[in-house]
């Protein structure tokens, strides 16, 4: 037995996984202190991941089940259910106004698993990926875990993080790139991509013959703006690989039902990767998830609503004060705030009010150097508990200040 061991110790594992994060952190270093500070008995005040402080509609859950009793707890099929798929492609052609049908759609086990499929349809071993710094977390790992190469395009804070083309253009021509993947309404920063954005994107995008993996699944929480999915620019919808999800929409973060939409080639393609991967996903959850979409806009506008509510109530708050500065708030369910005023860097801050406050928050370093000198807070427990968060969060911060002055 010990020499078995001794044998298994020295066998590699493949350089593809080990290097998922690039021998670095995976950016969740302090939300897991957070954690383990709570299972020892600490009082946390968490404001750092996308989860919901509201369930999944009990009228979701009980189609759930009414599925699962009824029998459907089988293999299910694969590319996602009829109806499903229907459901999903009648969403996007409303929202987006670009015809979609059930060939341009593959369910997949949440939008990570959709981001996954996506890039490994447009990229071979060894392929550069673009992606815009900040970025969810995931981002540079999920590139490398289909043996590509990441490679980040800035957008800056003063410009209020949307990115330029021309900045897209000059990474395409430096590395060879074949794919770009954004993200809007966008996770952490709060930057819902104008429409000159968008088109400047999709002139970079074409005229560099670039993928474009559009990550949309804030696309029901616009607080600013207007949503526009670049799918629906002139020339982008034979390029463009669409993710979404139910997860952030009708909060069924843990269901993990997500898609992609593209072109039927592509579709094909991936719903073949799916085969060899996932299998799909489970019949009752789809069925819950199309019930989910039958209840319309209306739900969609419930589950955003706290988060609608909590944006007025940053704003309000960092009115009052002049250290800590906000991001524009446009969408998605986070404030991108700048505390560089209190000289420290967004790391340093976000363990400190930790330390000091009980009060877990996202440095903004955890998305990419964009975002030095910042931390992304989670507009995700009740009202008054947020309130009494942020007054303190931005109390500390004013401390931080006064004491380097």
């Amino acid at each position: 037995m010990r020499a078995k061991t001794a044998s298994l110790a020295v066998m590699k594992l493949s350089h593809r996984l080990t290097n998922i994060t690039g021998g670095r952190s995976d950016g969740w270093d302090l939300f897991f202190r957070a954690r383990a500070m709570i299972e020892a008995g600490a009082q946390i005040t968490e404001l750092t991941i996308g989860e919901h402080d509201i369930s999944t509609s009990t009228d979701i859950l009980d189609a759930m089940s009414a599925a699962a009793k009824g029998g459907h707890t089988g293999y299910a099929a694969i590319p996602g259910t009829t109806a499903l798929r229907k459901a999903v492609a009648a969403r996007i052609t409303a929202q987006s106004g670009v015809a979609t049908s059930i060939d341009n759609i593959t369910i997949t086990p949440g939008g990570q698993s959709a981001l996954f499929a996506s890039h490994h349809a447009v990229l071979d071993e060894g392929d550069t990926a673009l992606y815009i710094d900040p970025y969810y977390a995931t981002y540079p790992g999920t590139i490398r875990a289909v043996g590509a190469r990441p490679l980040a395009v800035p957008a800056d804070s003063a410009k209020g993080f949307q990115p330029r083309g021309a900045d897209i253009a000059a990474a395409v021509k430096a590395s060879g790139a074949k794919s770009l993947l954004i993200n809007t309404p966008n996770n952490p920063t709060g930057a819902v991509y104008s429409k000159p954005t968008l088109q400047d994107i999709a002139k970079a995008c074409i005229d560099n013959d670039l993928w474009l993996i559009s990550d949309e699944v804030y696309d029901s929480q616009i607080w600013e703006g207007a949503h526009l999915s670049p799918r629906a620019l002139p020339d982008m919808a034979d390029r463009t690989l669409l993710v979404g999800s139910m997860s952030k929409s009708h909060a069924m973060t843990g269901s993990r039902v997500g898609w992609v939409c593209g072109p039927e080639q592509v579709i094909d393609n991936l719903i073949t990767l799916s085969t060899h991967t996932t299998y799909g996903v489970p019949g009752f959850i789809q069925d819950a998830a199309t019930y989910a979409l039958s209840m319309g806009h209306s739900l969609e506008e419930q589950v955003a609503a706290p988060f609608r509510r909590r944006r007025l109530i940053t704003q309000d708050l960092l009115t009052q004060q002049n250290v800590v500065r906000a991001a524009p708030i446009q969408g998605a369910m986070y404030a991108m705030l700048d505390v560089r005023a209190t000289g420290l860097s967004g790391e340093a801050f976000a363990n400190a009010l930790l330390d000091s406050e009980q009060i877990a928050v996202m440095p903004g370093e955890s998305f990419g150097q964009a975002a030095a000198g910042h931390i992304r807070v989670a507009m995700t427990i009740e009202d008054n508990a947020y309130i009494n968060a942020i007054k303190r969060l931005l109390a500390f911060a004013a401390q931080l200040a006064s004491d380097k002055a």
